[in-house]
């Protein structure tokens, strides 16, 4: 039963992870450092376009690590817990120690963009075949 709890500890602790592992969301978590920013100052600060960011805010509020405060007509994103900014704060002093380790790593490859698997048209005549 012990192992059981800490296996589901564990698992929770690599879902929060993933939280942070992508790039899209880091860079969002990173712009929220100095305090809110609405979705086009997010857009501006990192890069990403429009509606990857919105997708990603959305992520990371489900996860309960940003939170929103809506200001007329705009939606202010903020970290949820300083604790988060501490955390990343954290991961650069680590970084800064074992950063060579880090990027000459071969097990921990970045994560490439998925290619979109080709699909196979068939024409009226070749679907009733097929069928």
């Amino acid at each position: 039963m012990l192992l059981t709890r800490n296996a589901q500890a564990i698992g929770l602790e690599a879902k929060l992870f993933r939280g942070f592992s992508d790039s899209s969301r880091l860079a969002i978590l990173r712009a929220l450092l100095d305090g809110p920013r609405t979705v086009g100052d997010i857009v501006a600060q990192t890069g990403l376009s429009q509606p990857n960011t919105s997708n990603h805010l959305a992520c990371l509020r489900d996860c309960g690590l940003v939170i929103t405060t809506q200001e007329g007509r705009f939606v202010s994103y903020a970290l949820s817990d300083k604790r988060i900014a501490h955390l990343l704060r954290l991961a650069d002093e680590i970084l800064a120690d074992v950063a060579k380790g880090v990027y000459e790593c071969v097990h921990y490859e970045t994560s490439k963009p998925r290619q979109p698997k080709a699909r196979t048209v068939r024409s009226g005549a070749s679907k009733q075949r097929a069928r």
